[in-house]
């Protein structure tokens, strides 16, 4: 029979990766509506405004997607910093754990 009582560092190891795949998510929503809502989709509705004497829809065709793609690309690796570190603590905190119990 296995063992009843969930492994810790697997648990760990399983909440880093949702944390991951949750933020891969929403920043992947974010680029999609900039390019393709934004750039295409909403592109009509947005050309009755300017920027910088462009209409707004064929900005972001051309200059916003991809600005915000560098932009959440920063985001992302300032994210993953402190979701690393949080984990790394995490799997410290079970390590010490384990060697308290020993």
């Amino acid at each position: 029979m296995p063992d009843a009582s969930p492994d810790p560092l697997r648990a760990a190891l399983d909440r880093h990766w949702r944390r991951n795949l949750r933020l891969m998510a929403a920043l992947l929503a974010v680029w999609a509506f900039a390019g393709l809502g934004c750039g295409v989709l909403l592109a009509n509705w947005l050309n009755r405004y300017s920027l910088g004497g462009f209409p707004l829809g064929f900005w972001f065709a051309q200059q916003g997607s991809l600005l915000v793609f560098v932009l959440l690309v920063l985001v992302y690796a300032l994210a993953m910093r402190r979701l690393d570190r949080r984990h790394h603590a995490e799997l410290e905190a079970i390590r010490g754990a384990g060697r308290a119990a020993r």
